[in-house]
């Protein structure tokens, strides 16, 4: 018998919606509990300790509303907070919690959609100063060339909805040809921001039509699938009556305004008060 326990999927703000919608397709019978914290985001600019610490309190309020485990649906806290998390404070504070994030996952997978054995990441500055990606990327394909990209101006075109008008055009422009200015024969282009799977179309605008370009959506989706299916005790402990929630740090209005641009549906979210 499982319990009314929820997964919770976390989030600086908006983003992590693309991969809770894509996790959402794939369990669909699960409980859930999405955190976005709008009121401190954008997450990208802060330092390791900064992100730490805001990443720390969301799960630990996640934790408290009876989420056994959470998915850091969030490069930058992915990046910076998650193996801290993992490694510092589970084993002593939760030993029966699990946190999760997105770039092992992508990692794991990623070899299988480059020929040219090179890829460009597009991110973040957080995520790319982190160098977790060509890390992680290493550990499964050495022979994988990884060269990374800084997009600071994605994010606030997204969350504007400007990102597919011709005032976009500059910007997109402008990190693609600093990427292939890198690498020019990359074939693969990972989008390490759960925020950018939004700007697929205008990226394909100046991209040769053969490029790949993977989102993490369906990625981190089916590896948590996979995960549930290694690790039953975890499993048994989530609910299945298909219960979403909403919370955001900041404005539930403005969060559920924006948010369906996000997650293809209107959202009722409430709010969650800082400490």
């Amino acid at each position: 018998m499982s319990n009314t326990n929820s997964i919770g999927v976390f989030d600086s703000g908006y983003g992590g919606l693309t991969v809770f919608k894509s996790i959402i397709k794939e369990l669909p019978d699960y409980n859930y509990i999405y955190l976005g914290d709008n009121a401190r985001a954008p997450y990208g600019d802060h330092s390791f300790e900064i992100v730490y610490q805001y990443t720390l309190q969301c799960v630990e309020w996640l934790f408290a509303q009876g989420c056994p485990l959470v998915i850091l649906a969030c490069n930058t806290a992915s990046a910076k907070a998650l193996r801290s998390i993992q490694q510092h404070v589970l084993p002593f504070k939760y030993p029966d919690h699990r946190v999760l994030g997105v770039i092992r996952p992508t990692a794991e997978v990623i070899g299988a959609y480059t020929q040219s054995r090179t890829i460009g990441v597009m991110g973040t500055r957080g995520t790319v100063n982190s160098e977790s990606y060509p890390i992680e990327i290493k550990k499964f394909f050495p022979d994988v060339k990884v060269v990374q990209q800084s997009c600071p101006m994605l994010v606030p075109l997204i969350e504007n909805n400007e990102h597919l008008t011709s005032g976009a055009n500059h910007f997109v422009k402008k990190y693609l040809d600093e990427l292939f200015l890198q690498a020019p024969n990359l074939d693969c282009i990972l989008l390490a921001c759960t925020h950018y799977p939004l700007i697929i179309p205008k990226l394909q605008q100046f991209l040769p039509t053969n490029m790949q370009v993977l989102s993490q959506g369906a990625i981190v989706a089916s590896s948590l699938v996979t995960y549930l299916k290694n690790h039953p005790e975890m499993e048994r402990k989530i609910g299945r009556t298909g219960y979403k929630q909403f919370f955001t740090s900041g404005d539930p209005e403005v969060f559920d305004n924006r948010a369906s641009l996000f997650f293809g549906e209107n959202i009722h979210s409430k709010q969650m008060k800082l400490q």
